[in-house]
């Protein structure tokens, strides 16, 4: 498996790297949130745009999104914006979704976009073309917040997202009992060991799907989520303990 290099972060190697996403609802609290984050261990932040409360206004957007890049400094930054069809705050047209996303893009102040896999096709095709040629990295992305879907479709949705060229793929699902965790982990590492070209980050939500997030090192996803101030996802675990597990787990390897 290819890994990738973002800023001086090399992705799909080694430790899962900490991911905290800022959830804040005004520019002020996501300024806040983003500084307090800078304090924690991490290696990548998340924007989650979606909780914003001007997220339809681009050019506040953009402000806001470049006052994030110079208190960050060289933190890689990712930019989200989660629809509420896959467990986001805001109902957006795919109009919205891709004007909005290409001027992120093109203002080149953050360093991946995630982009929804189940999202028009034309739309998705546009984006990451965009992306590419504005060296921004893509992450397609599926979230299921209703079911764990069967191995075969995880790993089937994987390397769909993987034929289409983006950066990194993603799939989350919910558990409704531990044999769903067991399915959601069968899966990452039968992706790893067989079918993976590039990195690729799964996840079990809730409660019992935690595991999920600390034992990316032996089963294959790169990634993990872990909460600052707030979490932005039902499961994440807060980003200090996170980090002390996966270090634990990487000692014993």
């Amino acid at each position: 498996m290819n890994t990738i290099t973002v800023r001086n972060i090399v992705i799909g190697e080694g430790i899962p790297k900490i991911c905290i996403p800022i959830v804040g609802v005004t520019k002020k609290a996501i300024l806040e949130e983003a500084k307090q984050a800078t304090k924690l261990p991490l290696d990548l932040l998340e924007w989650r745009v979606d909780w914003y409360e001007d997220c339809f206004d681009i050019e506040s957007v953009l402000e806001t999104v470049t006052e994030l890049r110079n208190l960050i400094e060289e933190i890689p930054l990712l930019f989200t914006f989660r629809t509420v069809k896959e467990g986001g705050e805001k109902e957006v047209s795919q109009q919205e979704y891709k004007q909005l996303l290409l001027s992120v893009i093109k203002a080149q102040q953050i360093d991946l976009i995630d982009i929804e896999f189940f999202s028009d096709k034309d739309v998705v095709s546009f984006l990451l073309e965009h992306a590419k040629q504005n060296h921004v990295k893509t992450i397609l992305s599926s979230h299921d917040f209703q079911k764990t879907p069967s191995e075969k479709e995880i790993v089937k949705r994987l390397c769909d997202m993987q034929h289409l060229g983006c950066d990194i793929t993603k799939i989350a699902v919910m558990p409704k009992n531990q044999k769903d965790v067991l399915v959601l982990l069968s899966a990452t590492e039968q992706m790893h060991a067989i079918y993976a070209d590039r990195p690729f980050i799964t996840m079990s939500m809730a409660a019992i799907g935690s595991i999920s997030r600390i034992a990316g090192e032996i089963f294959g996803s790169c990634i993990t989520f872990g909460a600052g101030k707030k979490s932005s996802a039902p499961g994440q675990i807060e980003a200090p303990k996170l980090k002390q597990v996966l270090e634990i787990l990487h000692q014993s390897l």
